[in-house]
């Protein structure tokens, strides 16, 4: 998978049907990235709105050295974080969709948020570097080596965040953890 690199080498030949290929795939994930950093989903969708019409807009600053996703990541927590250092950010917690009418839907949902909110609490306990790492790789699916270039280090520090992390996120886990997950 090309992470849409051979999508924007089609835009680039004028075919304008390759934009709507990019957005599909990259702009949700590029939202639930840049939502880690400014914990509000209209604000990390109209910061990946810029992100990406920066993409269209000036299509010749992306130079293919990285996938087209990392360099859409890159830009996404550049811009992210300007947000962050311009804005006070509050937390803010989601509301619940409404329940399903079944019990066994009911139960099913609630055990997986109990899950995600396990987990969520235990990476929001993490050190900042450790925590983007965790999602660069395990929910951006992006390689250590497209970690390490959004992230600015390399490839061993990268590997070492994910080591630590995964070590403590086990100990804070603990049997608790271990049963949801």
């Amino acid at each position: 998978m090309d992470n849409g690199t051979s999508s924007y080498r089609r835009f680039l030949d004028g075919d304008d049907h390759a934009v709507d290929e990019i957005m599909e795939e990259l702009f949700f994930p590029l939202v639930f990235f840049i939502n880690r950093y400014v914990q509000d989903v209209p604000a990390a969708e109209d910061i990946a709105l810029d992100a990406m019409t920066e993409l269209f807009v000036h299509p010749r600053r992306y130079n293919f050295k990285t996938s087209l996703k990392t360099y859409l990541f890159m830009l996404g927590k550049s811009r992210a974080l300007n947000y962050c250092k311009r804005r006070r950010i509050l937390p803010m917690e989601e509301l619940s969709e409404a329940l399903p009418a079944q019990q066994a839907e009911l139960e099913d949902r609630a055990l997986d948020d109990e899950r995600k909110r396990v987990v969520s609490q235990a990476l929001a306990r993490l050190p900042e570097e450790m925590r983007v790492a965790v999602h660069l790789v395990f929910f951006a699916e992006l390689s250590y080596e497209e970690t390490a270039r959004v992230m600015k280090k390399n490839r061993k520090q990268v590997d070492n965040l994910l080591y630590r992390a995964k070590k403590e996120l086990r100990g804070m886990l603990g049997e608790e953890g271990r049963q949801l997950l």
